[in-house]
């Protein structure tokens, strides 16, 4: 949670006190939030989900993604993203990163098969993928580009917004994200067919509220709609938002130009001007190195953040995709075809980079001086572990 305070409060506290909490009502703040974000992204129509999972199954669903499906996901994602594809009947094919810790176009085009019909790039811990490759690869294969901007919210890539550059997209704001109301989502869109099915997932009763329309036939789905407690404090939100972006890309910057010459390697960028921010990693050249620098600096190895890293995914190794045998993905007849088999070891490269490259976090309130000393301290690390002067 990068900042909350009293207008938040004050916003909830409306909402509770005028005992219209329900999302359907005439000017309510799911719907106003949703409007201003559909603004703010680039596209025509926003839903609020219950949390970023909801929000990526509502993304597919939306597109038609089913059962004889499959869906190119990264080796380094929350498990949120392969889970979404399961949740849809479809089959999730794991893909290696590059040197950039998102989803490597080369691995996309490899992996591309018959049954391929979309892929997921993942803008991971804040930074942007590639969209300008892999837009050009999934058009030659004809697949479909659902982004995942549940890590990169506020974030762009060569000028537009994440979020915009995809059939669907969803969006995440929990408790970590860089917008949030403790947890939900929205998903995302510019086409009037997908966002009425993106919505008959999130409600299935929408029409109800809101009213049917002619040639929408709604089908039945458990729903993951959100509160006008939470569509107050993303309005708030919103308004905090690029300020906040705009303190942790400087923030960034000024590490990566005063560590320049420590022979430290960052992990390239696809869009520095325009990505989040809200982290700096560098990959160091042996695993032991990087554990060591990590002692010295603080902050993470990406190969050990547990749930981010596909060798953790417990239930997709296991192939137990429902809580009834009937319903597993992973066994219906319509999924013979596609690619079913995970190893711990299909994505090495992944893992080798993960395990090698270090992760430390921003935050727009932290000081000018407190930049200076994580500056110092990345410096002596660097000078211990690479033996490099600076």
């Amino acid at each position: 949670m990068l900042r909350v305070g009293q207008k938040e409060v004050d916003a909830i506290a409306k909402v509770l006190l005028s005992g219209k909490v329900f999302r359907y009502n005439i000017g309510g703040e799911c719907a106003r939030f949703e409007k201003r974000y559909a603004k703010f992204v680039g596209v025509k129509h926003v839903w609020m989900t219950s949390s970023g999972t909801t929000a990526l199954t509502a993304a597919l669903a939306g597109l038609g993604i089913g059962p004889g499906d499959e869906v190119l996901v990264p080796a380094c994602t929350y498990m949120a993203t392969a889970v979404s594809v399961v949740a849809v009947g479809a089959i999730p094919v794991i893909v290696d990163i590059d040197d950039s810790i998102t989803i490597d176009p080369d691995a996309i085009d490899d992996a591309a098969g018959p049954r391929t019909r979309a892929v997921i790039p993942v803008h991971m811990w804040g930074m942007c993928c590639d969209m300008d490759a892999i837009r050009a690869v999934a058009r030659k294969h004809e697949m479909l580009v659902v982004e995942d901007c549940c890590q990169g919210v506020g974030g762009g890539y060569k000028g537009r917004m994440l979020g915009s550059f995809s059939a669907a997209a969803a969006f995440s704001f929990n408790y970590y994200k860089n917008m949030t109301c403790g947890e939900g989502g929205a998903v995302v869109t510019s086409d009037p067919n997908v966002s009425e099915r993106a919505r008959c997932m999130i409600d299935c009763c929408n029409f109800y509220w809101t009213g049917r329309k002619e040639g929408v036939v709604p089908f039945l789905s458990n729903g993951s709609r959100a509160s006008e407690v939470e569509g107050a404090m993303m309005n708030v939100q919103l308004e905090r938002l690029p300020a906040m972006i705009r303190t942790l890309r400087r923030q960034k910057k000024r590490i990566l130009a005063a560590t320049a010459r420590t022979g430290l390697q960052p992990i390239r960028s696809h869009s520095l001007d325009w990505e989040c921010g809200t982290t700096v990693m560098w990959t160091l050249p042996t695993v032991e190195q990087a554990e060591k620098f990590r002692e010295l600096v603080g902050g993470t190895i990406c190969g050990k953040t547990g749930r981010h890293v596909y060798t953790e995914w417990d239930q997709i190794f296991a192939r137990q995709g429902a809580h009834h045998p009937a319903l597993n993905p992973f066994t219906l007849p319509q999924n013979r075809g596609c690619r079913r088999k995970y190893t711990k070891d299909m994505c090495a490269r992944s893992l080798d980079i993960l395990n090698r490259t270090v992760m430390i976090g921003n935050h727009p309130d932290r000081k000018a001086r407190e930049v200076a000393a994580t500056i110092r301290k990345v410096k002596g690390a660097a000078r211990e572990v690479l033996g490099v002067g600076c």
